[in-house]
């Protein structure tokens, strides 16, 4: 359900709907960049990058939508089994890997490893799409140690395009929308 159609870009930037509008042609796909979604919860980061990817596989793009806790495990479980290599290259097959909240993971050190290793081998190769909450400066919460917090950043951000989402949570208005609402209508009845 979160597809362009669904999006309402009037709460976005003039600059993240320009942005946007560039996506959408796919081109950036062709030289493996990277899109970068960060903003604060309810700022519409997951939706903004569902609907490019729903509007990449109707150019005939394989995309694959994940969480980021969900491809963690699924990396980890193929570590263990000792099929990292072929996970990863299971995970080439697409064009667009979506990872979906970066910045909610507290990875431990095995975690931070297969996250990186991910990273790096879709570097100037494959594109990644992700979301976080957590701006730059934050994410050693993410890889725990500077260097690889470094590396992992310097990869993402060499080709990519950066989309920052502000503005008041989405989640938030509609939630005060509704409350009101229902204070409108008991009042209507109480009036009755």
């Amino acid at each position: 359900e979160k597809t362009r159609e669904t999006l309402v870009e009037t709460k976005l930037s003039p600059k993240v709907r320009r942005q946007l509008a560039t996506l959408y042609e796919g081109a950036f796909l062709k030289r493996a960049e990277n899109v970068l979604a960060f903003g604060l919860p309810g700022r519409g980061k997951t939706h903004a990058l569902c609907a490019l990817g729903h509007v990449l596989v109707r150019l005939g793009h394989a995309v694959l939508f994940l969480p980021a806790y969900q491809l963690v495990q699924q990396l980890l479980a193929a570590k263990r089994d000792l099929e990292l290599e072929r996970a990863l290259k299971r995970l080439d097959r697409y064009d667009a890997v979506i990872v979906d909240d970066i910045g909610y993971v507290q990875q431990d050190r095995e975690e931070m490893e297969v996250l990186f290793t991910f990273l790096s081998a879709r570097y100037e190769r494959r594109s990644v799409l992700l979301t976080s909450n957590l701006v730059f400066s934050q994410w050693e919460k993410i890889f725990k140690d500077p260097m690889t917090t470094a590396c992992a950043i310097d990869r993402l951000v060499h080709h990519a395009t950066i989309l920052e989402l502000t503005g008041p949570s989405h989640r938030e208005q509609e939630a005060k929308r509704r409350a009101q609402k229902t204070a409108h209508t008991e009042s209507e009845g109480a009036d009755e």
